[in-house]
């Protein structure tokens, strides 16, 4: 079939088990020669074709809703909703996003990217739909790893108790982006080997009825014999005991299964939940013998041998991380490395397999991981937990009221800070500044390359007065040469880079390259500007802004971060509090909107923050009579 010809899904619903099988192939074909070009989340995607298929041959789209969680699975509901002519610009500037996007498709009904949220919001559109005296399917798409997130528990509990009409499907397919973990993961195993629980007790209700003149004294009992008959058959029946009808394990690439399951939920009264088992990176070998995430989410590769395409440079800054901490936690026995389902992507599988009783992978539990940590500090460990910005955002009141007010050592490896292109919006790592700044007992640093990096992980494993973070980008450093000896880095000391009379630039991070460049073009034309490494962003470098008071110099603070309660904010904040009214102070940073995907630099040029945009405001400052601050 014709993919790029699809306007919209309705044709599903026509199609024969033949005609489904045929579509499977060719979407399955679309995906691996699509995506070997632009990158993307192939395996989840290859994985779930044949239910997408079913769900668009039995419900009626938009009206029923379909919730992807997550949403990184949601190419093949893309390309059957119209979209498939768009696969060339997936995750690229202005381009097709690779998540749900409601301004995409009326067929998007709800935007994710982090994971565990569909059930809270299918269950606020169930409640609505009801309120409304309306009859549509909802449907929310979760996998085996999002539902070891406690807002899905928190969502199950309340659906099962408010026994509202809806069709959990329970994507199952062992992995999340790592391979699953935890006690929620062991039970869904054990459930798999369990055979058709659903199938058994309906026989037993259909034996009890032909058994002659017993069958009525039996029936009072019946239900008691099917409770029963879930323990015997299915160990640990967790659904069931939230309130939930169980349906499955049910065979993710069958279609006669999957059918016959999901027409039995559409019409079962009360929240359903349809188990169904799915084989990650399905018919493409490559991804399906894939055990440790790698065919999750990646750039481009060549079909025929599997190999991903990657360009030679220097290490990136979560190796630099991870190699660092091993050579620390060789030293110290204090090191604890903690992750939330992201050993791969923050380095901490290589530390895993050196240091293996001392790095938890906790599942997708980011607010789980920062409380454990500070039981573990409160004990005398040094906890390392490493997450990227954005998922650090779902602990926000573990930070306040379990870490940080407590004064406990922790130690926040930030990784992903800043942009970080093609996952766009919902991953850009721009607000960590601003939600940890304004935190009591919080110190914050970032380094201009990798050397700074290893000195900063150093700081932060030897600082024992309360939680520190670092904020380090996503990718490669610069290849600069690597000091040996590890040192301290004084928090509130910054460093000058650049040396000039006429403004200064405070910059850090991935802002420091930028500033470097500008102060470079700006010298031809006899504009002299300092370029400081503000490295430490708390607490900031008092003795450093009170020189510049003194000098009453102009100051352009830059930063890859959220301008409102950044670092900037910091800047002028010291300012004010310390009665140092005349100086003139100016801000770029990212603006109070959220950046979609695109790569960085491209990203980087729409907001102006850019070499040629900070030369241009620098010249606008020096000549100007000036607002004072």
């Amino acid at each position: 079939m014709d993919l790029l010809s699809i306007k919209e899904p309705t044709f599903v619903k026509e199609c024969s088990n033949k005609d489904l099988e045929d579509l499977a192939k060719d979407v399955r074909k679309f995906l691996i020669e699509n995506l070997s070009v632009t990158g993307g989340h192939l395996g989840p995607n290859l994985g779930v074709v044949e239910l997408t298929l079913v769900l668009h041959h039995l419900f009626e789209s938009p009206k029923d809703k379909f919730i992807w969680d997550v949403g990184h699975q949601a190419y093949v509901h893309k390309i059957l909703t119209g979209r498939a002519d768009q696969f060339e610009s997936l995750r690229k500037y202005k381009g097709l996003c690779g998540f749900p996007k409601r301004s995409e498709s009326k067929h998007d009904v709800w935007e994710t990217g982090h994971s565990s949220t569909s059930l809270s919001a299918a269950m606020g559109m169930a409640l609505a739909r009801d309120l409304k005296e309306s009859d549509e399917s909802i449907i929310p798409v979760i996998g085996d790893g999002a539902l070891t997130g406690g807002m899905a528990l928190e969502a199950l509990n309340h659906i099962g108790h408010e026994q509202t009409d809806m069709i959990v499907v329970l994507n199952d397919n062992e992995m999340s982006i790592a391979p699953n973990v935890g006690a929620l993961h062991s039970m869904l195993g054990r459930m798999r080997t369990a055979g058709k629980y659903q199938k058994a007790k309906e026989e037993l209700e259909m034996l009890i009825k032909k058994i002659p003149a017993f069958g009525g004294r039996l029936a009072a009992t019946a239900e008691r014999v099917k409770d029963s008959l879930k323990y015997l058959l299915v160990s640990g029946m967790f659904f069931e005991e939230m309130g939930f009808t169980y349906l499955g394990p049910v065979d993710g690439h069958d279609l006669d299964d999957l059918k016959a399951n999901m027409r039995y939920a559409k019409k079962t009264k009360g929240p359903v939940l349809v188990h169904v088992i799915t084989k990650k990176g399905k018919g493409y070998a490559p991804a399906e013998n894939d055990a440790k995430g790698t065919w999750h989410g990646l750039g481009p590769y060549k079909i025929e041998s599997g190999e991903v395409v990657k360009k030679p440079g220097p290490p990136s800054y979560s190796g630099v991380f991870t190699d660092t901490l091993m050579k620390i936690a060789r030293q110290d026995e204090r090191i604890v490395a903690i992750t939330a389902a992201m050993p791969g992507g923050t380095g901490l599988d290589k530390f895993a397999k050196e240091f293996p009783k001392r790095m938890y992978d906790v599942g997708i539990a980011e607010q789980h991981a920062t409380t454990m940590s500070g039981g573990l500090a409160a004990q005398g460990m040094k906890p390392v937990f490493a997450v990227y910005s954005t998922f650090l955002q779902r602990a926000y009141d573990q930070l306040v009221h379990d870490v940080c007010r407590q004064n406990l050592n922790v130690f926040f490896a930030i990784d992903r800070a800043g942009l970080v292109g093609a996952d766009g919006e919902t991953h850009q790592g721009v607000f960590d500044i601003s939600f940890l700044r304004h935190l009591p007992n919080m110190k914050i640093l970032s380094p201009k390359d990798e050397n700074e990096l290893q000195h900063m992980i150093y700081t932060a494993t030897c600082h024992d007065d309360g939680p520190i973070a670092v904020r380090y980008p996503r990718g490669g450093g610069f290849g600069i040469k690597m000091d040996d000896e590890l040192k301290e880095i004084p928090l509130g000391d910054w460093d000058v880079v650049k040396e000039g009379a006429d403004l200064s630039i405070l910059a850090f991070g991935t802002m420091i390259p930028v500033a470097m460049e500008a102060a470079e073009k700006l010298e031809k034309i006899g504009i002299h500007v300092e370029v400081v490494n503000a490295r430490s962003i708390k607490p900031l470098d008092d003795g450093k802004l009170t020189d510049l008071a003194k000098k009453q110099r102009p100051i352009l603070t830059l930063e890859e971060t959220a301008l409102l309660g950044g670092f900037g904010s910091a800047v002028l904040e010291f300012f004010h509090e310390n009665h140092h009214h005349s100086m003139i102070v100016e801000r770029m940073g990212i603006p109070d909107r959220y950046i979609e995907h695109g790569s960085v630099p491209e990203l980087l040029e729409e907001i102006g923050l850019t070499s040629d945009h900070v030369a241009s405001q620098v010249e606008q400052i020096i000549p100007r009579k000036r607002q004072r601050a």
